[in-house]
């Protein structure tokens, strides 16, 4: 059945691919695995910012249709569910460095931590002189002194509009810079994208039902899918040997179902559950925190 099928699609597609694709085999180094076994991460962003751009690797319909053919044994044998949960894992990895990245940048500048410590210090000092000098006006009082106190309480009077200016200048840095900035901006943790929690409901609908976000929230979910010893995660099954036939690989059976992102689900990476994406902060449903 598999055979015909290859068959078949090979007289569809015609010309020089299908002329390659006959001449290559399951196991061969020029096929790319992640297509045989789930989706080639490189179909994935097509027309997006984070367009990967063209797979090296072939992606032969005919072959996947025989791989998908094998029994779940032979494509066990054939181990290359490996194969695809280290291409994921690259690709995940990549994208978690992207979000770390993007949650440093919405942090204070060195300027404005310089900034605030300053403000900070001024007020605090001046909070200590506008003290320090209410009791002095206290005690020339008591004493008589009253042209004294007087003078005194009149320098405390411009100590305290001084601190309240001082004040106000730390709140208006506080919220335009770092992560309470103008924008309010967000890091969406599944695929690394800058949120404002200014937007409406169907502008953050826009981003979660973009192609980039569900890429990378069904590439997690896939990467979760697999068994921890599959994802390195210690103990359990090795990656099965591989014969050679003389020019590639044979492994002699092959790949493991069609799985890849069909499935829709938003998806869990190695940075912890996911439950529908979501970004720092955020709300709604599958969101975690709030506004």
């Amino acid at each position: 059945m598999a055979a015909e099928q290859r068959k078949l699609l090979e007289q569809l597609m015609g010309g020089g691919m299908a002329s390659r694709s006959a001449q290559l085999s399951l196991t061969d180094q020029k096929v790319c695995r992640s297509y045989l076994a789930g989706t080639c991460p490189h179909d994935l962003f097509t027309n997006t910012k984070q367009d990967l751009g063209a797979c090296p690797k072939v992606h032969s319909e005919a072959l996947k249709a025989e791989y998908e053919g094998l029994t779940e044994a032979e494509r066990k044998r054939m181990g290359f569910d490996f194969d695809y949960c280290k291409d994921l894992q690259k690709y995940i990895d990549d994208c978690n460095r992207r979000i770390e990245a993007a949650q440093r940048r919405l942090e204070m500048s060195p300027e404005e931590i310089r900034q605030t410590n300053e403000l900070l210090k001024s007020i605090s000092d001046l909070g200590t002189s506008i003290a320090v000098g209410l009791m002095e006006v206290e005690i020339l009082g008591e004493m008589g002194e009253v042209g004294r106190a007087y003078d005194d309480f009149f320098r405390i009077k411009q100590m305290q509009v001084l601190k309240a200016d001082k004040e106000r200048e730390l709140k208006a840095l506080t919220d335009t810079s770092g992560p309470s900035g103008h924008q309010k901006l967000q890091v969406c943790d599944v695929c690394g994208a800058y949120l404002s929690r200014l937007d409406n409901d169907r502008r953050l609908a826009d981003h979660f039902f973009g192609k980039m976000h569900l890429g990378y929230a069904q590439m997690r979910k896939t990467y979760d899918a697999f068994p921890k010893e599959v994802r390195g995660g210690g103990g359990g099954r090795q990656r099965p040997p591989l014969a050679m036939d003389g020019r590639d690989e044979d492994m002699g059976g092959v790949p493991t179902g069609p799985g890849g992102y069909n499935d829709g689900g938003w998806g869990k990476g190695p940075r912890g559950p996911r439950s529908g994406g979501g970004f720092r902060g955020g709300r709604g449903g599958g969101r975690r925190g709030g506004w």
